[in-house]
């Protein structure tokens, strides 16, 4: 039988508690609910007001794969959700708005990934994303070389930049911005990586094609499309191990020697948590929001 839980005076049926998702580790579906249950207080910072994609991955990592955008069938009533512009035509889509509606999501087995935009305002984007994706055997050692020159260029602009490892192979920079279209942060972005290409041509690169990637980083700037979405900050990802999107310190992105030094699983970051609290959290503040230059 189902058991059937009481989150906040919301009642929820919570299936298959035991099942195994991350074989690797025996991770089973009731620890990936416990860990969403622990970070809950930093992660729903950045779910708020941001309508949600969801990455299911039901049977694990190794099982089907797949992003679902419109509200699920059997959606409970008490979720909010709200009607999406989209190029195709408006949709209605999850926001995850409270700790009953992230354990019914975490429920389903779901990657959260956002846009870089709140749903009270569309037309504006809120925050920056540079994905820097490294091409083997280039790895996140080589990304954060490129991280912190990102981080000194965008400082000169007056833009305060925060990192996120991918909880895969390679790292994120997130900042807040205000004031802008999302396409007019996708151009900005765009130049960075442009930039960062001709000043380190051995090892950035700003084109897409996947024929021009090994040994370099990739800075994917396309994120910032008003249609796309980044993995949200503490999301655990749907890879062998149970990896998180973690934040981490600038200090340890100065120090990172060897890839493992910046994986960090489901325990560690519950852990980072308790000890450093949300080291995003400043994203989340309107006056930490900078001005795109021009």
């Amino acid at each position: 039988m189902t058991p059937i839980t009481e989150v906040e005076g919301r009642r929820l049926a919570l299936s298959n508690l035991e099942k195994v998702l991350y074989p690797a580790t025996g991770f089973t579906k009731g620890e990936v609910l416990h860990y969403y249950a622990t970070v809950a207080g930093a992660l729903l910072a950045h779910l708020r007001d941001r309508p949600l994609s969801f990455l299911r991955y039901p049977d694990g990592p190794g099982g089907q794969v797949f992003f679902a955008k419109n509200v699920p069938p059997g959606t409970p009533d008490w979720v909010t959700t709200a009607e999406v512009p989209r190029v195709e035509g408006p949709a209605r889509m999850v926001l995850v708005q409270d700790l009953p509606s992230l354990m019914w999501a975490a429920n389903l087995v779901t990657e959260f990934h956002t846009p870089q935009w709140v749903i009270q305002d569309p037309e504006k984007a809120d925050r920056l994303v540079l994905d820097l994706d490294p091409g083997a055997p280039a790895t996140v050692v080589e990304c954060c070389e490129v991280a912190l020159w990102l981080r000194e260029r965008l400082a000169a602009d007056g833009i305060e930049a925060y990192a996120k490892t991918s909880g895969s192979k390679g790292l994120h920079l997130l900042a807040a911005v205000r004031g802008s279209s999302s396409e007019q942060v996708t151009e900005y972005a765009k130049r960075l990586a442009v930039e960062a290409e001709r000043t380190m041509p051995r090892l950035a690169l700003h084109r897409m094609p996947r024929s021009l990637r090994p040994g370099k980083v990739f800075v994917d700037w396309s994120q910032n499309a008003a249609r796309k979405t980044t993995a949200t900050p503490y999301t655990l990802r749907a890879r062998p191990e149970p990896t998180v999107s973690a934040p981490v310190t600038w200090e340890e992105v100065q120090a990172c020697a060897a890839p493992q030094d910046l994986v960090f699983g489901a325990e560690a970051v519950a852990g980072r948590i308790r000890e450093h609290g949300d080291l995003l959290a400043d994203l989340c503040e309107p006056g930490s929001a900078g001005r795109l230059p021009g």
